[in-house]
C-alpha cells in the first residue's frame, strides 16, 4: 500500500464491502432463490447468483427476474420479497475473507481513518458489519443509496473524503469490481483490487487498478 503513497500510508482508505471484505453471496443467493421460488421459478443458484452481484439489491432483482423469465412479476414486489428474505438472514453463511482482520486491525493501529463505501442498501449494511463484527473499525459508512448516485459514479467517493477532510491523491479505494475502479478513477483516488470477489465474472486485471492483492493483509 505504501508504494502507491511515495512510501507512506494513505490518509484515508475506503473499502466495498461485498467480495471485498465479506463473502456475501451464500446468503445473498439464499434469498434471491427463494424469492424466485416464490414466484414459481426454478432456483438462480450461488454461482450464477454471484455474477448478478455488486450494482445493489434492485438491480440484482431485476437481472434475476430477467433470467427466470419473470416478466409478469414487478420490480418493487420481487424486491420487497427478496429483502424479507435477506433481512431475516444476513450473515447466515457469510463470512469475512482471509486477511481482512489483520489489515483492518493493522491500519487502526497506524490510525489511518477507514470508511466502507458500498452499493448495498444502507439498511442491510450496518447489520452486516455489526453481524461480522467490524462495524467499529470505519469513520463513515455509506451505502448505494445514501447519495443520488453509487459506484462507478465517484459521488460516494467523494463525499466520503470531504468529510473526512482528504484529498484523492491521498485516498485509497479498495475493491472487487470494475465498478469501484472506475469510482476511483472518476474521483481521482488510487485503487486496489482483489482477485476474488464479484467482478461479474470477467478478470479484475481487465478494469486496470493500481494494484492486484490475492489477500488484504498484503497491503500492509
Amino acid at each position: 500500500m505504501k508504494t502507491l503513497f511515495d512510501g507512506q500510508w494513505p490518509d484515508l482508505v475506503l473499502f466495498d464491502l461485498d467480495g471485498t471484505l465479506v463473502d456475501s453471496v451464500p446468503d445473498l443467493a439464499a434469498a434471491v432463490d427463494a424469492m424466485l421460488a416464490q414466484f414459481g421459478s426454478d432456483v438462480a443458484g450461488q454461482q450464477r447468483v454471484e455474477t448478478w452481484v455488486g450494482n445493489g439489491a434492485q438491480t440484482l432483482v431485476e437481472r434475476a427476474l430477467s433470467w427466470a423469465d419473470l416478466s409478469e412479476v414487478s420490480v418493487a414486489d420481487a424486491l420487497a420479497c427478496f429483502l424479507h428474505h435477506y433481512e431475516g438472514n444476513l450473515a447466515g453463511a457469510s463470512y469475512l475473507y482471509k486477511g481482512v482482520e489483520p489489515l483492518l486491525s493493522g491500519l487502526k493501529q497506524l490510525g489511518v481513518p477507514m470508511a466502507v463505501v458500498t452499493n448495498k442498501p444502507i439498511a442491510l449494511t450496518h447489520p452486516l458489519l455489526a453481524a461480522l463484527k467490524i462495524d467499529h473499525y470505519f469513520s463513515a459508512v455509506v451505502g448505494g443509496d445514501s447519495f443520488a448516485q453509487k459506484k462507478p459514479a465517484p459521488m460516494p467517493l467523494l463525499n466520503v473524503m470531504e468529510t473526512h477532510q482528504v484529498s484523492a491523491d491521498r485516498t485509497l479505494m479498495v475493491g472487487d469490481s470494475i465498478n469501484d475502479v472506475a469510482a476511483a478513477r472518476a474521483a481521482g483516488c488510487k485503487v486496489v483490487a482483489v482477485t476474488y470477489g464479484y467482478n461479474h465474472g470477467e478478470p479484475i486485471e481487465a478494469t486496470g487498478p493500481d494494484k492486484i492483492v490475492d489477500r488484504l493483509d498484503e497491503l500492509l
